[in-house]
């Protein structure tokens, strides 16, 4: 990501307006301080760690009942919390969404598998090339020439829904087992490219082109040659010990270029600036952002499954399961939010519309489209996929 970007999910955010009601503890005398947190001790902080620790404790629990993203539930809960609650955006708070943000990109590289790209190269990389283009332009060009979006706007609005989401995908994935088959490895490599697209374009639009975006870059280069060769060298010759320097040496490079149990904060902090009655005012607008976004991935993608002769109903789930959004587009249009080029209304809207596209498309396609399950075979590397058709 560019410096701009880091700069965004490292949690320079704006705090949103004061919306539902105090906590309850506040009118029985336990604050009511202008920050909202002194008075209970601490500064309230303990208290507000347990608010947010709760939080992410309900989506996690609620997850073993519904079989969707945890992260989906966290958005979810924290726009419910953000109406009800009054949730202070603190430093803390900031800080360590921006933590798990990084960690999200992070993990979603690690989940790749080099050999399926190499295998489906022509395939993954053509879907996942379109994936991005197709909506991006699409939506663009609705949200400026129909619906008179500044262009900058409508550029964000056409980054936050262009996007998959391998968060989504990956745990669909798990829960079917078809995280071990050809078509799931497949998929899994086209969100990549398509997320690539996203944070590329995120960047190219709006970093500011200076020096530190030069030094930015030279040093993510230097670290993608050099820690893989490092890192076996350097766990080697520390070997086993109690105080675990390995997780340190992760912890330091996630720090300079983040651990689980932060990236509950990045969800419930974006869940938290959603407005409830925008959801209400503007349900239509929602519902039309979303309709562009996977009219357009249909355009582009299907086709595409046509000519790499997938079986049908592998092409109608590479589809709807392409069309799926959530995390790069959050960040998208939090980006927007913080940076001032959207509103908290626009802002809302979209957010909206990319938590729509995270449920409706995963549910279609697993009710109507999911296909044979094929257990992955060995393939070598000029043989064509498996999911073509009699070959």
């Amino acid at each position: 990501m560019t410096p701009a970007i880091c700069h965004c999910v490292a949690g320079s955010f704006v705090n949103p307006p004061l919306g539902g009601f105090r906590f309850a503890l506040l009118t029985a005398g336990y604050g009511g301080t202008p920050n909202g947190y002194e008075g209970l001790g601490m500064d309230n902080i303990w208290l507000a760690s347990a608010l947010w620790i709760g939080l992410a404790l309900i989506a996690a629990s609620l997850q073993a009942w519904i079989a969707v993203s945890v992260a989906l539930l966290e958005i979810i809960i924290g726009a419910v919390a953000g109406n009800l609650v009054d949730l202070k955006l603190t430093p803390w708070v900031n800080y360590l969404a921006g933590f798990g943000a990084i960690l999200l990109t992070f993990l979603a590289g690690a989940e790749i598998d080099v050999k399926v790209i190499r295998r489906n190269f022509g395939s993954t990389m053509a879907i996942g090339a379109v994936g991005f283009f197709a909506p991006y332009l699409g939506v663009l060009a609705w949200a400026h020439f129909i619906l008179g979006w500044p262009w900058a706007q409508a550029q964000i609005a056409g980054i936050a829904l262009s996007t998959t989401s391998v968060a989504v995908v990956y745990a669909v994935m798990v829960e079917t087992g078809f995280n071990d088959t050809e078509i799931g490895k497949i998929i899994l490599a086209a969100c990549f490219i398509n997320d690539i697209g996203t944070v590329l374009a995120l960047g190219l639009v709006f970093a500011n082109y200076n020096f530190w975006l030069v030094g930015f870059a030279l040093a993510t280069l230097a670290a993608m040659f050099l820690l893989p060769r490092v890192t076996p060298w350097f766990f080697a010759r520390l070997g086993s010990r109690v105080s675990e320097p390995q997780i340190k040496f992760v912890l330091v490079i996630l720090f300079v270029l983040a651990f689980t149990v932060l990236t509950p904060f990045y969800f419930l902090k974006a869940g938290s600036l959603v407005r409830a009655n925008v959801i209400v005012d503007a349900a239509g607008l929602i519902v039309i952002y979303l309709a562009v976004k996977m009219i357009t991935k249909f355009v582009g993608i299907l086709p595409l499954t046509r000519i790499f002769r997938f079986e049908r109903k592998e092409g109608m789930y590479t589809t709807l399961m392409m069309s799926t959004g959530l995390t790069f587009g959050s960040i998208s249009a939090l980006f927007g939010l913080t940076n001032h080029i959207i509103d908290e209304r626009q802002y809302t809207i979209l957010l909206t519309a990319v938590i729509g596209s995270a449920v409706v498309p995963t549910l279609i396609a697993q009710r109507w489209f999911q296909p044979d399950f094929k257990p992955l075979v060995a393939v070598s590397p000029g043989a064509a996929p498996v999911t073509a058709e009699g070959k």
